[in-house]
Order: C-alpha cells, then sequence, then structure tokens
C-alpha cells in the first residue's frame, strides 16, 4: 500500500481528544490528513487499553475508515523475546484490523546479537501477513547508528520512515534531505515516508515555519508521504504548529507523471521507441559493463535488456527522489530469467529529458 499526503503519530490515546474515538477522526479529517498511525504494542504487552480493561484503538480504526483516512498501528520492540513479540504483533493486527503495521526500532538494537532478534520477530511477522504493509521507524541518519541491523529489517518492510527529529535545530530541510541520502546509499532501498519533529522538548520546540518547510522538502524530494511526532504533544503544547500541518496543501490535484515514472511504464510496454524518446539524442548510458552514447546504441542496449536479460519482465518502481535535473531511482522487475534485485538507476536531465543515464542492477 502506497502511502500518499500528511500523517500523525499517536502515543496515547486517552491524551488524543479525551479519548473520543469520532473527534480523533474528526480532527484528522479536518486537518486534511491520510494517515493517523496509532501504538497497539510495547515489547510483549497490548497498549492503548483503557483501565477497564477496554480496546481503545478499534473504534479509533473504525472512525478513522469512515472518513477514508489510513489507520497504521506501530510497535516499540526491545528484541529480548522477539517470537513473543511477533506474536503480539499477530494478535493486535487481527484485533484492530489496521491497513499497515510500523516496526520502532531505536537503542536496544544496536546491542550485540539483536540481527538474530530481528531475523526471528521479522520473518514471523512477515510469514502471518505477507502482504501487509510494513515500516520501519528507526534513526534519521543511518551513519550515526551502523550497529541496528538496517538490512534485516528494511528487506522485509515496505516502507521506511526515518525519524527526522530537529530537536536542538532549525534546518529541517537540511536533514531530510541528508536521511534521504544515506538511506539511498543503504541496501535494500525503500521508499521513504518520513517523521518529523512536532513536538516540544524541554526549552526547544518545532514552529510552524519548520514543520512547513519540513512538508515542502518532502514534496520537493519526490516523497510521497510524510507524518509528524507527535498528536497530544501538538496539540497540548502547540496549537499553531497543528494549525500550519493542516493548512500545508499536499496535493492541489493531479499533477503530471514524473520521468521516473513515465521510464518504469516505458519498460513495461516493452515499446523500444517509447523508451528512447525519453533520452536526449547525445545522451550518455553508464552501466557496469560499458558506456555508450546516442540514442541509436541506447535503443540496441535495451533491446538487448528486454529480449535476453530480462525476457518478458515486469518492471515496478519501489522509489525515487529528486528534483530539477536529477532523479535516483530504484525497482524491481521480475521475468522468465529471474528476479532483479535492487536495481538502481541516476538519470541528469536536460530539458525534461535524460542526459545521462547511471544503471545498476543484478539479477538472481
Amino acid at each position: 500500500m502506497v502511502l500518499e499526503g500528511k500523517g500523525y503519530f499517536i502515543w496515547k490515546l486517552r491524551e488524543c481528544e479525551n479519548g473520543d474515538s469520532q473527534a480523533i477522526a474528526e480532527s484528522a479529517a479536518q486537518a486534511g490528513l491520510t494517515h493517523v498511525l496509532i501504538k497497539l504494542a510495547d515489547g510483549t504487552y497490548s497498549y492503548n487499553i483503557n483501565p477497564n480493561g477496554a480496546d481503545m484503538v478499534p473504534s479509533v480504526v473504525q472512525a478513522l475508515h469512515a472518513r477514508g483516512i489510513k489507520a497504521y498501528g506501530w510497535h516499540y520492540i526491545y528484541g529480548k523475546d522477539p517470537v513473543g513479540e511477533a506474536n503480539k504483533a499477530i494478535q493486535r493486527i487481527n484485533q484492530t484490523q489496521v491497513d499497515g503495521y510500523v516496526i520502532d526500532v531505536e537503542k536496544e538494537f544496536k546491542e550485540p546479537g539483536k540481527d538474530q532478534a530481528a531475523v526471528k520477530y521479522m520473518d514471523r511477522l512477515r510469514a502471518n501477513f505477507p502482504n501487509l504493509t510494513l515500516a520501519l521507524s528507526s534513526y534519521r541518519f543511518p551513519s550515526y547508528h551502523p550497529q541496528v541491523p538496517w538490512k534485516v529489517f528494511l528487506e522485509r518492510c515496505d516502507l521506511n520512515m526515518p525519524q527526522v527529529y530537529w530537536v536542538s535545530a532549525h534546518n529541517p530541510a537540511e536533514q531530510l534531505a541528508r536521511s534521504v541520502r544515506e538511506f539511498q546509499n543503504l541496501t535494500p532501498y525503500r521508499p521513504i515516508v518520513p517523521t518529523g519533529s512536532a513536538y516540544k522538548s524541554g526549552g526547544w520546540h518545532a514552529s510552524p515555519a519548520e514543520v512547513t518547510a519540513f512538508l515542502e522538502a518532502a514534496k520537493g524530494l519526490n516523497l510521497s508521504a510524510a507524518n509528524f511526532w507527535e498528536w497530544a504533544n501538538t496539540r497540548t503544547y502547540l496549537p499553531d504548529v497543528w494549525q500550519a500541518v493542516a493548512r500545508f496543501q499536499w496535493s492541489a490535484g493531479p499533477a503530471p507523471k514524473d520521468i521516473a515514472q513515465r521510464y518504469i511504464e516505458a519498460l513495461n510496454s516493452r515499446d523500444l521507441s517509447q523508451i528512447v524518446n525519453l533520452y536526449n539524442p547525445n545522451a550518455v548510458h553508464i552501466n557496469a559493463a560499458r558506456t555508450i552514447q546516442g540514442v541509436v546504441a541506447i535503443r540496441t542496449w535495451y533491446q538487448s535488456l528486454l529480449t535476453q536479460v530480462l525476457t518478458n519482465a515486469s518492471f515496478t518502481l519501489t522509489g525515487y527522489t529528486g528534483s530539477g535535473n536529477a532523479r535516483h531511482l530504484t525497482w524491481t522487475a521480475t521475468s522468465t530469467n529471474g528476479k532483479v534485485n535492487n536495481g538502481n538507476d541516476t538519470f541528469g536531465l536536460l530539458d525534461g529529458n535524460i542526459s545521462y543515464h547511471y544503471t545498476y542492477f543484478t539479477v538472481n
């Protein structure tokens, strides 16, 4: 499932609109939110259960769905009992009927040996929900936290939701751009839906201008969606920040398809003319084997790719970033000759057409 538009994380439902499910859904609708993410579990324990033992989540999920808003669950995991944590996730997903599930991974998974705990948790969860959208929520800069088993989680997730919290700073756009760049250099790459700061912490707090800049940067990077932490904190302490998020128009209507999308459509058409029409006449195409120039040579390369290397392939765009004259995109392709893992392309554009193209992919 592709997420589009604006969203908010909820930690404690009872602190949001006094725990009133209809009021939560109505506030989300008035703010133009497309998705809300609700905490369902902490370790091996259910979360957002009221003092009487009643589950507060299903009524909120139903109220959100009635207004066309997606409801995701999220789960803080520790890795001490990965099977138990996975069983709790399975139980809570079934109980609440959420549209997707976010795994919150933080300092506990920097401990030695937690990669195996990650494998056990994710494999069990994915085996029970092969088609459910799963997302990773963790640190904004993977270079600062190399101990986290990024590959284990991202291989089994569909989305990446880095926590781009600019606490003690005031540069959300720059931090988001860096986060995206760092994740582009990880394998595998997953479409990014970043989580920004919309809260107060000590003497620091996010400002309306900063959350607006964060959303503008997300759109500028061609990210499909973004969300914020955290609903109750914003509503209680920063009402002007809530209003800034609500005023932001994610989409003013259908936008023209990006060249990354048109490129994948052209590959799926298997029409060589449609593919090479995306290129400038003197475009250069660089790949692992060689460098070629000009649309005649590029056409020959694609003919070989589609008829010999990736016979009858079906291409899927898994993510793209960039604006102006640069794009970075990732894709997968299934064909009669096998599956391409982590195809990566970088385009340079001139007058809306490809001027140079670097591609790298592997075939199983």
